[in-house]
C-alpha cells in the first residue's frame, strides 16, 4: 500500500487503503445485507485494528476479516458479536483466484496495526454510523436527537408496567451505556443503561423495563436499530460525566396527546388492568404536565 492509497474490491464492499486507515464502501443493491447498505461507508484507522486474518470462504472464495479493538468502535461494541457474517462491516468476501492479492494485503495491514493492536482502546477511534432520528420498536417509538434518547409507547403492543411509568426521556449524560440484542434472537431489546446502574441491575424481563424497548417480527431492524444503538454508545461517551447529570427539559406535551393517553388509561382501567386509584393518580400527573 503507498500514501496515495490502492482499492480491493469484493462482494458487496470495496476497501480503499489510505496512509493511516481503510475507508470501507458498501455496495448498494437487493443482494447487500440491508445493514451494510445503511452503513455506506465507514473510515476505520489502522490503530482502531486488532487483527486481521485471511481464511478460506464458501464455494470458490477467501475472506479478508478485520477485527477491530474492543472499545474502538461503537459498532462493534453495541453489535456484540451478534451479526451474521453476512452483515459483518469487517469482513470482505473476494473470489478464489485473487487468494494471492489478499494476502499481500493481509500481511500490509498486519504491518500497520498500531503497537496496542492488543489492549483495548480508551476512546472510540471509528465514528457510530449516522443513526436514524427514530425507529419502530414493538412497543414503542424510539427517538434520538443527539443529547436524549425518548420512548414513547404504543398503546397495542407496551405492557401495564411501561404504561403506568408513561413515556420515557432519558439524556445521555445519565447514562452509562446501551444493550442492544438482536432482533433475529428470543427477546431481542434496545435498552438503555443510567449511570451507575448494568443490565443486571435492570428490573426483570425488558418487556417490563421503561428503560428498554423490545423487539418482534418487523420491528427494531438490525439495519435501524443498531446504527441508532451505537450512536447514543459515541453520545454517551463524549458526554462530560457528572456526579448529578443535568436535566434537560421536555418540551410542553401537547393537550391533545395528553387528551389521547387519558382516554387510554380510561380504557385500561374498563378493562381491569388499573385501579380507580391508579387511574385517578396517573390522570392528575398527567394533567399536571400542561
Amino acid at each position: 500500500m503507498n500514501d496515495m492509497g490502492d482499492v480491493l474490491a469484493g462482494f458487496h464492499a470495496v476497501w480503499e487503503f489510505d496512509a493511516d486507515s481503510v475507508l470501507i464502501r458498501f455496495e448498494r443493491g437487493l443482494r447487500t445485507p440491508k445493514l451494510l447498505q445503511a452503513l455506506g461507508e465507514r473510515r476505520v484507522p489502522y490503530e482502531a485494528l486488532a487483527a486481521v486474518e485471511l481464511t478460506p470462504g464458501k464455494r470458490g472464495t477467501v475472506v479478508l476479516r478485520a477485527t477491530p479493538r474492543p472499545g474502538a468502535d461503537p459498532l462493534a461494541d453495541a453489535a456484540d458479536g451478534q451479526l451474521k457474517e453476512g452483515s459483518d462491516p469487517y469482513r470482505l468476501v473476494l473470489p478464489a483466484e485473487r487468494e494471492t492479492l489478499a494476502e499481500y494485503y493481509a500481511d500490509e495491514l498486519r504491518a500497520r496495526l498500531g503497537p496496542d493492536a492488543g489492549a483495548p482502546a480508551e476512546r472510540y477511534l471509528v465514528a457510530a454510523p449516522p443513526p436514524p432520528a427514530s425507529f419502530k420498536a414493538y412497543d414503542a417509538k424510539a427517538f434520538f436527537d443527539g443529547e436524549a434518547v425518548a420512548f414513547r409507547w404504543f398503546w397495542t403492543g407496551a405492557s401495564t408496567a411501561k404504561w403506568k411509568a408513561g413515556d420515557q426521556r432519558f439524556p445521555v449524560a445519565g447514562l452509562s451505556g446501551v444493550e442492544w440484542r438482536s432482533p433475529e434472537v428470543f427477546n431481542g431489546h434496545l435498552r438503555l443503561l443510567p449511570r451507575g446502574t448494568t443490565a443486571q441491575d435492570r428490573p426483570g424481563a425488558a418487556d417490563q423495563d421503561p428503560a428498554a424497548v423490545v423487539f418482534g417480527m418487523g420491528y427494531g431492524l438490525a439495519h435501524e436499530s443498531l446504527p441508532f444503538a451505537a450512536a447514543v454508545l459515541e453520545a454517551v461517551q463524549a458526554a462530560t460525566p457528572a456526579l448529578v447529570p443535568e436535566r434537560v427539559p421536555a418540551a410542553r406535551p401537547d393537550p391533545a396527546d395528553i387528551a389521547d393517553r387519558i382516554r387510554h388509561l380510561g380504557a385500561l382501567r374498563e378493562a381491569g388492568l388499573l385501579t380507580d386509584d391508579e387511574f385517578s393518580d396517573k390522570k392528575t400527573e398527567l394533567l399536571a404536565e400542561l
